[in-house]
């Protein structure tokens, strides 16, 4: 895989969007970029536990599309960043897998979350309290995106 690949998180809405007629298109043009080497794809225990609720074609997909590599566990250190988050209500305090999320994605310093949850993750406000929180605690901003921000919203060559 060229050095130059974005490496992504990728959230349970986009295991889910790859099946739903509304995200489908843009979710398998994100697969191809992947398939050609221009993007990374890596994901969380978080999200393993979310798929397990989920149709079986979505957890077939979760089997097929990510090898161990790409599978980041959860430390100790995302976990106190995410309670982070949650303590500045940044989230509902019932989703505190999307807290999660996050702190997975800044914590291994990945270039992007990837999601089509537009409440609680694909948000201006959300991302800001995010990033305060990250600014504080001595981390990058965390950049959260839909995959269409990958198909339509960047040029190819920048990819």
């Amino acid at each position: 895989m060229p050095s130059h690949a974005r490496s992504l998180y990728l959230d349970t809405s986009v295991l889910g969007g790859y099946f739903d007629a509304e995200f489908q298109a843009d979710t398998h043009a994100l697969w191809r970029l992947r398939d050609e080497g221009r993007l990374r794809f890596c994901l969380s225990r978080v999200v393993f536990e979310e798929v397990a609720r989920a149709p079986e074609h979505v957890r077939a997909l979760l089997r097929t599309s990510f090898l161990p590599a790409d599978i980041i566990d959860i430390s100790d250190e995302m976990e106190t960043l995410a309670a982070l988050y949650m303590a500045r209500k940044i989230v509902p305090p019932d989703f505190v897998d999307d807290a999660q999320h996050v702190a997975v994605c800044v914590v291994a310093r990945l270039d992007y979350l990837v999601s089509w949850n537009f409440k609680h993750l694909v948000n201006l406000r959300r991302e800001a309290g995010f990033n305060a929180v990250n600014g504080l605690q001595g981390y990058p901003p965390v950049h959260i995106v839909a995959p269409s921000y990958f198909i339509h919203g960047r040029q190819e060559k920048d990819l």
